[in-house]
């Protein structure tokens, strides 16, 4: 049925240039519930108004009851409009930064008498210098601690001069972890000197620092000062330290930033801070899921977390995907810091395994941050759109087939609801009338006895799936159809296509199209659970047969009950090797008299077999 607003929309939109710009949705009291990006205007608005959607998109668009443009004279331009509209509106369909939590910095102002360090929430223009941002104020709080101590300066409440020589010094003086200021005959000198170090130290130069301090010491150990020397050991011994393990340097002046992107029941964008290859800092960002592909969402994510978030900038920034507008964004942000920044792509090597500790950092956060149900529902919302299915996969069965020569071929299947195994469902089939080992006549066979079983309105089958899964590729899938469209059903039925690790790397259609998932990674956890599950199952139904037929051959034996029978079948694995099984092998396994009995009677077997064929010679 004709939608008369979108007719009007998408007729507005048809006479569109197709130039760069920037492109307004506006709801029914005139709000702005989107903004993008286009390089043809035209051609990207008017894809809103026909055709069908992913669920968040249509939400929007069913909220959209007119759009105004910008026209751009360049995408550069564009990109900076966009960027600054919606830091201005804050649409509701746009992926939003949180601007509340704020990102903290470390004041230090050496103009005063004594300087002291504290968290500020942005960087001031009061003349003092400001160290950071950092990812957050409990985290600055640890450096300025730790860079404290480090240098026995005052972690403590009191105010320098005013406290100073009126209360005896606080623990930390007794712990060895302040130099005790506040005594009446502290130094000040020294105290703006450490102060000056802990500058150097924030300001990642603590290599100049360690530098500086060792020829003081060698110094004064020359001069036979060997008390101030010793003072300086100790404090270059906890800057080193400093340096080399909490790694506390201002991610303003990181070498590289490694982005991370994941979608999952939620969104997650992770941005790492390296410096020479240490990692020193991480952010994180929670967000519903956005309407963009995986690109155009990052584009807009780095844009505003750097030109937002961040006083400081990284020389390179690495990103898991190409985005169209890269070079763009490289001027913008280039611009924006006053430095060249660049932004990458790596395909291997080091740098490629930073980006994929990002991609790491993001899926774990998901996993912290949702519940189990949460994720599986999620995963199969993915397979319903990449497999293009009609109903929401809740109920998904699998077929394997598991071959043991002419007279042992088992099928296998098993069912999986909303992500999870339900046991009980399970069924295996033993193949009938089958010549040989066929695979597909076998497949065929499985399948329709357990939709048979449906259509006969057997209520141990009762349910149909969502999803057929088939063991094997696209010829396997299309027999499965057959059989179910001879019994007059239509089920979606794809094959499970292995790569050469034996895991499920693609689904299949009976056509030949492949559907890949292995860039979902929880896509592809799910399809290979189901594939190991299924072939675990037909793999057990077929040695439970194997075993059913040893025992009828080992229960003829005397002395030989279930646990002898267990134990010659363990270790032995087939009735041919108990066979050729000499008397000291058997034994090994079960009791003398035991393997005695079991030898006896194979090799009776055997000389009768042998009397019988050499009665006709001695009657000649």
């Amino acid at each position: 049925m004709s939608n008369p607003v979108l007719d009007t929309l998408a007729d507005k939109a048809n006479r569109l240039p197709l130039l760069p710009g920037v492109y307004i949705m506006l709801d029914e009291h005139g709000e702005v519930i989107y903004v993008g990006k286009a390089k043809k205007l035209k051609n990207r608005v008017s894809s809103y108004f026909h055709g069908d959607h992913l669920p968040k998109v249509a939400a929007m668009v069913d909220k959209v009851r007119d759009f105004n443009v910008i026209v751009a004279g360049s995408e550069f331009e564009a990109l900076v409009l966009e960027n600054s509209l919606i830091k201005r509106h804050k649409p509701h369909y746009n992926i939003l930064l949180k601007d509340d939590k704020g990102y903290p910095f470390i004041r230090l102002d050496m103009k005063e008498e004594y300087p002291a360090m504290s968290i500020a929430s942005r960087a001031g223009k009061d003349g003092a210098r400001y160290f950071g941002p950092f990812g957050g104020r409990s985290q600055t709080r640890d450096i300025i601690s730790t860079v404290s101590k480090a240098l026995l300066l005052p972690d403590c409440s009191r105010k320098f001069p005013r406290d100073i020589g009126k209360e005896r010094p606080c623990l930390n003086y007794h712990m060895g972890a302040c130099a005790g200021w506040c005594l009446k005959d502290s130094d000040a000198e020294d105290y703006r000197r450490r102060m000056a170090q802990a500058a150097l130290i924030l300001d990642g130069k603590s290599n100049e620092l360690i530098g500086d301090l060792k020829s003081q010491m060698e110094q004064a150990a020359e001069e036979l000062r060997f008390e101030r020397a010793a003072e300086l050991r100790d404090r270059l011994r906890a800057i080193e330290g400093l340096a080399n393990k909490q790694r506390v340097i201002a991610t303003a002046f990181a070498d590289t930033d490694a982005v991370g992107f994941c979608r999952g029941a939620k969104s997650c964008f992770t941005v790492l801070h390296f410096v020479d290859g240490s990692l020193v800092g991480k952010d994180i960002e929670m967000m519903d899921e956005p309407l963009e592909e995986d690109a155009e969402a990052l584009s807009g994510l780095v844009r505003q977390y750097y030109t937002a978030h961040r006083g400081g900038w990284p020389k390179s920034i690495l990103l898991p995907v190409e985005i169209e507008d890269a070079a763009d964004l490289e001027e913008l942000l280039s611009q924006t810091s006053g430095r060249r920044i660049y932004i990458e792509t790596p395909k291997r090597g080091e740098r490629m395994r930073l980006i994929e500790s990002a991609a790491l950092n993001a899926r774990e956060e998901i996993q912290r941050r949702t519940t189990l149900a949460q994720r599986r529902s999620k995963t199969l919302e993915w397979l319903q759109k990449a497999l293009e299915l009609e109903n929401f996969p809740r109920r998904i069965e699998a077929f394997d087939i598991s071959n043991l020569g002419a007279t042992g071929i088992v099928a296998a299947m098993t069912v999986h609801v909303d992500g999870k195994p339900l046991k009980r469902d399970y069924r295996k089939f033993r193949m009938r009338d089958l010549d040989g080992p066929d695979d597909y006549a076998s497949m065929y066979q499985a399948v329709s006895r357990r939709f048979k079983h449906y259509v006969d309105n057997d209520e141990k089958f009762a349910d149909l799936p969502d999803l057929l899964l088939i063991d094997g590729g696209d010829v396997h899938a299309g027999v499965a159809e057959q059989a179910l469209s001879d019994l007059g059903l239509t089920v979606p039925v794809f094959g499970m296509v292995k790569d050469d690790r034996h895991r499920t790397r693609a689904l299949i259609r009976s056509d030949g199209r492949e559907i890949g998932i292995k860039g979902n990674q929880a896509v592809f956890s799910l399809v290979g659970a189901i594939q190991e599950e299924t072939h675990r199952f037909a793999i057990e139904y077929q040695r439970s047969l194997r075993s059913e037929g040893f025992a009828s051959k080992l229960d003829a034996i005397p002395g030989v009950g279930e646990k002898r029978r267990a134990d010659l079948i363990k270790s032995f694995k087939s009735v041919k090797a108990i066979r050729e099984a000499n008397l000291s092998q058997l034994a090994l396994v079960v009791p003398k008299n035991t393997a005695k009995a079991v030898f006896d009677y194979f090799h009776k077997e055997e000389s009768s077999c042998a009397s019988s064929q050499e009665a006709p010679e001695d009657a000649d």
